[in-house]
């Protein structure tokens, strides 16, 4: 690895698609910077306003400063509260009963 360089990884994982970004950037870059680093916001540039970012499985600013070898994950929005999801399924249990 190249002085004052970090490697980190971006993905993002679509119900059909998913994408997968070694990046090699300058130490101190963010977020936005690892992911402007793809294509990701010209396919996707509603990315950024949603600000859904993950590190090890927790949210993350865009503006947070990486770390060599971290894993950025793109997160989508929830289409449905997971709470209000196990209701329903309950729900549908309790009624085929």
């Amino acid at each position: 690895m190249e002085k004052n360089k970090i490697t980190v990884e971006v993905v993002m994982a679509l119900p059909d698609e998913q994408y997968l970004y070694p990046l090699t950037l300058p130490e101190k870059s963010t977020v936005l910077d690892a992911v402007a680093s793809t294509d990701l916001l010209e396919k996707y540039p509603e990315i950024v306003s949603q600000q859904l970012f993950a590190r090890r499985g927790k949210r993350i600013s865009p503006n947070a400063v990486l770390e060599n070898n971290d894993r950025i994950d793109i997160c989508r929005p929830l289409k449905i509260d997971p709470k209000t999801a196990r209701i329903k399924r309950a729900e549908q249990q309790k009624n085929t009963k």
